[in-house]
């Protein structure tokens, strides 16, 4: 079995109810063969961004996994589905997504994983959360000028 990989996990959803659906999917990504969730974010609301529908809640989790990058997306895409994610368009509305942030120091770039996420420095849905767990990328989260995304951190039920 391979060493413990540190990886980062954003969560978000914005159909259904979403505070439910990124509870459940921590519990079901918390519960994947080799995989523990070390930290996890406060949740965050956030308007849509290049595209249109309610507002998302999003969180970021730390996880420590055994599990190989391609094996972990494969397993967070199979939560989303049975979550009821369906993949119409681009920034569609969703009932689940899931998307590996950070997988240790590892630089991938392939047809089915961009790791680190290729937008993630660009969305303070994803920084703010990830700065909470994380406080190495505060200054960045900061930094980029996202005063005009809104968000706020809200407290779950």
């Amino acid at each position: 079995m391979r060493e413990p990989v540190d990886a980062f996990i954003a969560l978000g959803a914005n159909l259904g109810d979403p505070v439910q659906a990124l509870t459940h999917a921590m519990a079901m990504v918390g519960g994947l063969p080799h995989t523990h969730i070390t930290r996890h974010s406060s949740f965050y609301r956030s308007a849509p961004v290049e595209a249109t529908g309610p507002d998302y809640v999003n969180a970021v989790i730390a996880v420590s996994t055994c599990l190989c990058a391609p094996d972990m997306l494969e397993q967070l895409q199979k939560i989303e589905q049975s979550a009821g994610r369906e993949r119409s368009t681009r920034n569609a509305p969703r009932t689940l997504d899931l998307d590996v942030l950070l997988f240790g120091s590892a630089r991938i770039d392939s047809p089915a994983l961009t790791v680190p996420h290729p937008r993630m420095t660009q969305r303070a849905f994803v920084l703010y959360p990830l700065a909470e767990i994380a406080p190495e990328w505060t200054e960045m989260a900061h930094s980029l000028g996202m005063a005009a995304q809104r968000i706020e951190r809200i407290e779950p039920p």
